[in-house]
């Protein structure tokens, strides 16, 4: 077993259901730190008493990481050592805990991971998917103009497979989102993983939502959701409508824009398809045919 070093910012991975799924390690390092920063302290008790730890629990949410960061590093200057935990699976995936281990390294205190659980890989893992390339995005988009714009960036990349959480409450507008755009996606919706009663769902959106209303309490516990696009549903060329010179002068034309600020004008819009280096490169054109 390690010992753990005085002055360490150690990131600790925690179970995301099954309290068995604590390493031996984890619980070492847990009971023997100085300091245990928490993303809410009244769940992470929950865990700490099952494995017998008493520990001074301190929160270290998003709400306040950046106030408490200057907090744990003088505690950590001052020799002690300081664990951080997350409700649930590994700190800074979609949870508190970059801010600290930014300012640690700033003042070059060492920061040693301690793996375990992380509902995005253990997801992609019995997916069934293929997994030679994959993105991770956090939670998906509320809003459908969100969504909208974030499957058409999915649809345009060189990887097929995406992971997600989703929260029960919005799990099958997602999967309906998907319907109604007639998306070429397949799905693997991991539904309380580690638990007594986890459930995964795939297939196709409409397959999936069948498997959803069948199983009736579709919206308890936290999903993890997989997607792969369809190699039929892949943008394999980008068709423009509009040239690059068109776009420009438009923007230069209704914002009294250089050509310069055009670029820029142009790459916010949210209709544009274009990329930085051709919109740069039509700039350079209709300079030289104004010239």
């Amino acid at each position: 077993m390690d010992e753990i070093n005085a002055g360490t910012l150690y990131i600790v991975a925690t179970p995301i259901g099954n309290s068995r799924d604590m390493s031996p390690r984890g619980t070492q390092i847990l009971t023997d730190a100085d300091i245990i920063a928490a993303e809410d302290t009244r769940r992470s008790m929950v865990l700490l008493n099952k494995l017998g730890i008493k520990n001074k629990l301190v929160s270290n949410h998003k709400f306040n990481e950046y106030g408490k960061a200057r907090y744990f590093i003088s505690e950590m200057k001052a020799g002690k050592s300081v664990a951080v935990i997350t409700d649930a699976g590994t700190p800074c995936i979609s949870d508190p805990g970059n801010e600290l281990i930014k300012a640690a390294v700033e003042e070059g205190i060492r920061v040693v991971g301690v793996p375990g659980c992380c509902a995005a890989v253990n997801a992609l893992a019995i997916s069934g998917f293929d997994l030679s390339a994959f993105t991770f995005y956090g939670f998906f988009p509320r809003e459908n103009s969100e969504r909208r714009k974030l499957l058409e960036k999915l649809r345009r990349g060189d990887t097929r497979t995406f992971a997600f959480y989703e929260s029960p409450l919005r799990i099958l507008s997602l999967v309906d989102f998907f319907l109604e755009n007639e998306c070429g996606v397949r799905l693997c919706l991991c539904n309380d993983m580690t638990k007594l009663h986890e459930m995964s769902f795939r297939g196709t959106p409409a397959e999936v939502k069948e498997q959803l209303l069948a199983k009736g309490s579709y919206d308890k516990g936290e999903y993890a959701v997989v997607l792969e696009v369809q190699p039929d549903y892949v943008f394999n060329k980008v068709e423009h409508t509009v040239s690059a010179e068109a776009m420009l002068v438009d923007a230069m034309v209704a914002g009294e824009l250089s050509a310069k600020e055009a670029v820029s004008a142009v790459l916010a819009d949210e209709n544009n398809s274009y990329s930085k280096n051709e919109l740069k490169a039509a700039a350079l054109r209709l300079k030289k045919l104004f010239e």
